[in-house]
């Protein structure tokens, strides 16, 4: 099986948008901040505006998701053309409004234009891929990659083919954009507005239904998902929990139908008196719950905390956003040697606004989480990676002094140098500096102690092979260093 991980190589160099909306302005920033280059097709006069002011709102929420340094940005040419946009990409996005005439006659034209072998999406909501590509020269090409909005956030996008979709362009998709850090849901077979929208129709119905007849407001409505299910379905899902088939047998048995709580096999009537009242209550959320930042933002900082949450967990949506950092730290978070045989520079930092403490500086918890960083990137540098420490083992911390010389401020980008210090068969002796990009002065030094611990064993135990050899010629060049001026030291009264 191949190693999902090893995502560098299955990103595209570029990729054709149709429409850069609401749908097709989400992915245009993930395209963009995965160091994808975007060429973008919508005849909408203002649709180059929006576009960036979605990329605005991306680039503010993933420095707040994720520390792990992003590649350099893609770079986004809008153009004149349905062939201009696809001319020269490896994978085409088409993100128009929801009428099926325009789409197909869009797909059409990119299936003419488009290079041999070129991949082909739709973002429809519901449309059957089969009715889709009746019109393209080469439908085999063809599949529904149907994301949420805000597409930058979300992971999931759903993939369907139709009657004449070959099957590997299914995986060449999940690949590309499980690569991007989203998480590819095959539908097995075609069905109008596939799995999550059916699901959130349902929901939806019932809630208006709860609406119309006067028992919830829209606020009791919100209330009561948010504060319950809602967040035990982020979590774990639907039928997680049963515990299997037995689970799942007595669950069914137990609850399916067996209430006439649900009116889901009829609709409201969408009346002028319901609507209204509907508006009324919904503008009275709004001014008895005021966001403090934009509602988009707000929103966003919403998902950053919650998917930050489930990454603590390493559960669900948590371990996609994990594999995907995983992903980047391959391909883009590598340190550089400094000029000879300097200690190694790691990426820099942007120190983002929830590392401030009642003081307004960075909180000091975070340093550790910074040498912590720079500690794992020099063992991926050596060549400790997933694998290796499954198989065979890995360093972890013993013993860490922390000295604070400065304080950091929000916007500050920091760098850590690394010197290895010491080296034997069992321990790796660390010391890295913190400060600011450009400035001499260090902000917080760290010193560490490390082990390494045998995978097989749970023991300490010899370094072996390709990594041993790295760490050694590693440590071999940090010895010519000048020895920092705080190693060894010690907290007391001077």
């Amino acid at each position: 099986m191949a190693d999902k991980s090893n995502i560098a190589a299955r990103l595209p160099r570029a990729v054709g948008l149709l429409g850069g909306g609401v749908i097709g302005g989400g992915w245009a920033a993930r395209f963009l901040l995965n160091g994808v280059d975007v060429r973008l097709y919508d005849p909408a006069p203002n649709a180059v505006e929006y576009v960036q002011r979605v990329l605005v709102n991306a680039r503010r929420a993933y420095r707040r998701l994720t520390q792990v340094s992003l590649p350099a940005e893609g770079a986004l040419a809008v153009v004149n053309s349905v062939a201009d946009a696809v001319h020269g990409v490896e994978l085409v996005q088409e993100s128009a409004p929801e009428r099926l005439d325009l789409k197909q006659q869009l797909l059409a034209t990119a299936s003419r234009a488009a290079g041999p072998g070129t991949l082909i999406c739709s973002s429809t909501s519901g449309l059957r891929p089969s009715l889709l590509q009746a019109a393209m020269d080469r439908p085999e090409l063809f599949l529904v990659a149907h994301p949420f909005h805000p597409v930058y956030m979300l992971p999931l996008v759903e993939l369907c083919g139709g009657q004449r979709t070959a099957p590997q362009m299914l995986e060449s998709a999940a690949a590309i954009f499980r690569a991007m850090g989203m998480h590819p849901l095959v539908v097995r077979k075609e069905v109008d507005g596939f799995i999550a929208n059916r699901l959130q129709e349902a929901v939806s119905r019932e809630a208006l239904w709860l609406l119309h007849d006067d028992l919830a407001t829209v606020q009791e409505l919100d209330d009561a998902v948010r504060h319950s299910w809602g967040l035990r379905a982020a979590a774990v899902g639907v039928y997680r929990m049963a515990g299997g088939a037995v689970g799942m047998r007595q669950n069914i048995e137990q609850w399916a139908f067996k209430w006439p709580w649900s009116r889901l096999t009829d609709v409201p009537d969408l009346n002028c008196a319901f609507l209204d009242r509907a508006a009324e209550q919904a503008e009275e959320q709004v001014k008895a719950d005021p966001f403090d930042v934009p509602a988009e933002q707000k929103r966003d900082d919403l998902l950053v905390a919650v998917l930050q949450g489930l990454r603590s967990q390493g559960y669900g949506p948590g371990e996609t956003l994990a594999r995907w950092e995983r992903g980047l730290r391959e391909r883009v978070a590598q340190p550089q040697p400094t000029a000879g045989s300097g200690p190694l520079r790691m990426p820099t930092a942007e120190m983002p606004s929830d590392w401030i403490d009642g003081n307004g500086h960075v909180n000091e918890s975070r340093y550790l989480q910074l040498f912590s960083g720079a500690t794992g990137t020099l063992e991926s540098y050596i060549g400790i990676d997933g694998e290796h420490r499954s198989n065979c083992g890995g360093y972890y911390t013993v013993e860490t002094h922390l000295s604070h010389l400065g304080e950091l401020y929000v916007g500050d980008r920091v760098e850590v140098l690394t010197q290895i210090l010491g080296v034997d068969d069992k321990r790796l002796h660390l010391f890295h500096v913190l400060r600011r990009e450009g400035d001499e002065r260090p902000v917080a030094t760290g010193e560490q102690m490390l082990i390494y611990v045998n995978a097989a064993t749970r023991r300490s135990g010899p370094v072996q092979g390709k990594v041993r050899e790295r760490v050694l010629e590693l440590a071999r060049l940090h010895a010519m260093l000048p020895r920092p001026e705080r190693v060894g030291a010690s907290i007391r009264l001077r």
